[in-house]
């Protein structure tokens, strides 16, 4: 089914409650299929999808639910961990979340009967992001309303502590050198961190405020994007510490940005949730215009596939799926 310009999504799967996040597995982990998690009020869910953009016998998606994890409080943040693979004995399930608690908390499971979780504690405000470093997956970073940016072991205790000038909104570790991190802040701000001499090395300015959410470009890690204002904002940080592109974008104030896994033009933004819909755009450096717009009911969370152009939207009871072209 190739996509048209209609702005429904290409597939849905039906959900038991509100989606508040979604997260695509970005790292390989040993099965043809694609690990999904997704949280709601409070719980986790782990899923696997194929895609007929991938196999040729399957129309549409087909979609199985792995295992269902208690949460007990409503799921803000999900990051997968490196350290997943679906092709060991047994299968290794890792993952952490961000609560509305304040906590995150650290997943464990072999989707049989080992199903662990730890719980690591310091910020005293809002979590807006978390991430493992990609290489190894011994380390998670997270940034707070709290203005700090914490590295976490995963034995819990802290092991670096950045404090920011504003709320932190973003935060990505380089896809190559786990020693960079990118952090995003509210008053514009984005600062990229070297964690061995625990400096910042760099810093790009956005000229709109708030800034919402920023994204590294793992296909050109020359290139950050994000959302503030009604903009959205590219970076070439050979260039300036100013944006080389902007862009508006939504009118009721952007608040996702993410770049696609497979190109270094092709970009998802997300319009302010909590209206009767949120506005979903996918972008693409070359085209003034966006190449696809759909709007999910209360839309929340953004995440791209791992090697397709697709890219899932949460929302209420249901994950929505839009395809595109590169």
């Amino acid at each position: 089914m190739k996509q048209d310009a209609t702005r429904n999504p290409a597939y849905t799967v039906d959900c038991e409650d509100f989606v508040h996040v979604v997260e695509f597995n970005p790292f390989e982990s040993g099965d043809s299929g694609n690990l999904i998690a997704y949280g709601g009020n409070n719980y986790v869910v782990i899923g696997i999808c194929t895609f007929q953009e991938e196999e040729a016998d399957i129309e549409g998606i087909q979609y199985k639910t792995l295992r269902t994890f208690h949460h007990g409080v409503r799921v803000d943040g999900i990051a997968w961990s490196p350290e997943t693979r679906l092709d060991s004995l047994p299968p290794v399930i890792k993952f952490c979340t961000s609560a509305s608690d304040l906590k995150i908390r650290l997943f464990t499971s072999d989707l049989q009967d080992k199903n662990e979780y730890k719980v690591l504690e310091g910020h005293s405000d809002f979590i807006n992001s978390l991430a493992f470093d990609p290489k190894e997956g011994q380390e998670i970073a997270s940034v707070s309303d709290d203005h700090t940016c914490r590295i976490w072991n995963l034995e819990g205790r802290q092991t670096a502590h950045f404090v920011l000038h504003s709320p932190g909104m973003s935060v990505c570790w380089h896809p190559e050198e786990n020693f960079k991190l990118m952090v995003a802040e509210k008053n514009g701000a984005i600062r990229f961190y070297d964690l061995v001499t625990h400096q910042a090395v760099l810093s790009l300015e956005s000229e709109q405020i708030p800034l919402m959410s920023a994204h590294w470009c793992l296909k050109n890690t020359f290139k950050v994007g994000a959302v503030a204002g009604n903009d959205w904002l590219i970076w070439d940080i050979t260039r300036s510490s100013y944006p080389q592109e902007t862009r508006p974008v939504h009118m009721d104030r952007a608040y996702l940005f993410r770049w696609s896994a497979i190109s270094e033009s092709l970009f998802a933004t997300t319009g302010y949730p909590g209206k009767v819909a949120s506005q979903f755009q996918i972008h693409h450096l070359g085209h003034p215009q966006p190449i696809l717009a759909g709007s999910v009911a209360v839309g929340a969370g953004l995440s791209w596939h791992r090697t397709l152009p697709l890219c899932v939207l949460g929302g209420d009871r249901k994950l929505s799926f839009w395809v595109t072209e590169v």
